[in-house]
């Protein structure tokens, strides 16, 4: 009964991350035309770089929302660890916030250095691209610590919580963000401006429910330099696995943002928008897995590990699958009935179908990541980026110099099939040693092959000179027949799933 009850909650976990990333991207994806309509291709070029500047951000979170995470998810094993829950989230609190500060006067200091001297802009002032820049560094200050609070709650396993606080903030930012272009300003100084708003509200509500979520205790939380120290190894290897892997991810977007016209720098950052939304399909199976696999590590339920490893493994291609290999070979379609500008659409196109096919590779990785955060062993992520960063970097230069936009996205599949063939089989030798076959013929070949026959064929058939209706019909079921076939076709994966629980299955807050 205990194990049903655990299986339940692991299930409704990840119902609620799927639920609450798929409306978050659609809220992402579904207001870009109108960002487009209002402000120009220039000005969503720059929401680019913002996004960019933020990932590369990332470094600075040290891997503390990780450590506090994993930390919540092994303190909550034990009744008589609740001072210690506070105590860290207090600690790690003072540290993210003092980051924040550091962020905001930095971006202060640079904005004019990043308008003028790095920004290759045509149609907007460069002190209205300043002044841009001003206001992001707000936006980051007030939004950093949300990343934290969004790891105390995954560790604290209320993610139907911080799904509901998500969906609702996603909702407001980019609906509210089209209301005040429409009736303020079309302006990107706008546009940012609204942000900070949001992000204000954002971190406030998630701190409120983070605290809320934490056991009663008699006495107050408190800094505690020592839960610092206790954690720092775990909390170092994800800082430089957090340092390279930014640097690996983001080092298209500062090339190509210094090297191309602000235009065509929107065109590309369309089409990495549009394939990098197949991170948020995995996403939610990784943050509901990871609270649970990290306690039968610690409680060295090896046989229950296994079996959730590779269900989680199995679902991660089963939902990432369908949807990357019809975005892949449908891009143009998509685009067309989405953006309806054939320009752009002309000019993403492509751009789109490489960058889906190394996102792909890069999302059926995550969980063997996962894994290997459960147990707390950081070096060998860490170690193979380092060699990707050194072997990499100049051919990521050398590609954007000869081939433009187009040589970024190769890089990005190289890189990821290095991981899918050298990192899986190094992790496998320590973690599972006797499981690795299993998971690329069970938990990724035998999807992959069932979903590709389905997709090509629905390509060679599909009807030409129809209306919009009648693709957009097309374009939806098939990745939804590959879906339904796929999982009928794998028992495990059937079994695991046991739809009749999904279809009665219910949200609660509590």
């Amino acid at each position: 009964m205990v194990e049903k009850m655990k299986e339940s909650s692991v299930k409704k976990n990840i119902v609620a991350n799927f639920a609450g990333k798929a409306w978050a991207s659609i809220m992402s994806l579904v207001f870009i035309p109108l960002y487009i309509k209002f402000m120009g291709i220039e000005a969503y070029g720059l929401i680019g770089i913002f996004v960019s500047l933020i990932a590369l951000l990332a470094i600075l979170d040290m891997g503390l929302s990780s450590t506090l995470s994993r930390e919540l998810a092994r303190l909550s094993t034990s009744e008589d660890t609740a001072q210690e829950s506070k105590d860290l989230v207090r600690t790690m609190e003072f540290v993210y916030w003092g980051v924040g500060i550091i962020i905001g006067v930095g971006f202060l200091a640079l904005a004019p250095l990043i308008a003028h001297y790095w920004v290759n802009t045509q149609g907007i002032p460069a002190q209205t691209v300043q002044q841009a820049v001003l206001i992001m560094g707000l936006v980051v200050a007030f939004q950093w610590p949300a990343s934290l609070y969004d790891g105390g709650l995954v560790g604290l396993q209320r993610q139907v919580l911080l799904n509901t606080v998500r969906s609702v903030m996603a909702t407001i930012q980019h609906a509210g963000a089209v209301l005040v272009l429409w009736f303020i300003s079309p302006s990107i100084l706008v546009y940012f401006t609204w942000q900070i708003f949001i992000s204000i509200i954002q971190t406030l509500l998630l701190a409120h429910f983070v605290w809320k979520s934490l056991p009663a205790t008699h006495k107050q939380s408190a800094f505690q330099k020592n839960l610092l120290r206790k954690n720092w190894r775990f909390a170092a290897g994800m800082t430089g696995i957090s340092v390279v892997a930014t640097i690996l991810t983001q080092t298209d977007k500062i090339i190509l943002s210094k090297l191309l016209p602000l235009r065509v720098f929107g065109y590309y950052m369309l089409a990495a928008t549009v394939g990098n939304a197949l991170a948020y399909l995995v996403q939610p199976i990784s943050a509901a897995l990871f609270p649970k696999l990290t306690q039968l590590v610690f409680d060295k339920e090896q046989i229950n590990l296994s079996s959730l490893y590779h269900n989680g493994c199995k679902l991660a291609s089963l939902i990432v699958l369908p949807a990357a290999m019809t975005l892949a070979l449908f891009s143009r379609e998509i685009l067309t009935l989405w953006i309806r500008d054939a320009e752009i659409v002309q000019h993403s196109f492509f751009l789109v179908s490489l960058m889906v096919i190394g996102t792909a590779i890069n999302s059926l990785m995550v969980l063997p990541y996962t894994l290997q955060l459960a147990y707390g062993w950081t070096k060998l992520v860490f170690s193979q980026n380092v060699i990707s960063t050194i072997l990499l970097v100049p051919l990521m230069i050398i590609m954007v110099n000869n081939y433009g936009a187009v040589g970024a996205p190769i890089v990005w599949i190289i890189l990821n099939a290095g991981y899918l063939f050298i990192l899986i089989p190094l992790m496998h030798r320590r973690l599972l040693s006797s499981e690795m076959k299993k998971w690329y013929l069970h938990d990724i070949g035998a999807p992959f092959l069932i979903i590709a026959s389905i997709v090509l064929l629905s390509r060679v058939l599909m009807p030409v000179d129809v209306s919009k209706y009648i693709t957009l019909l097309w374009l939806i079921l098939t990745p939804l027949t590959a879906f339904i076939i796929t999982s009928v076709s794998l028992p495990s994966t059937r079994a695991w799933i046991n739809w009749s629980k999904l279809r009665n299955f219910s949200f609660s807050m509590k």
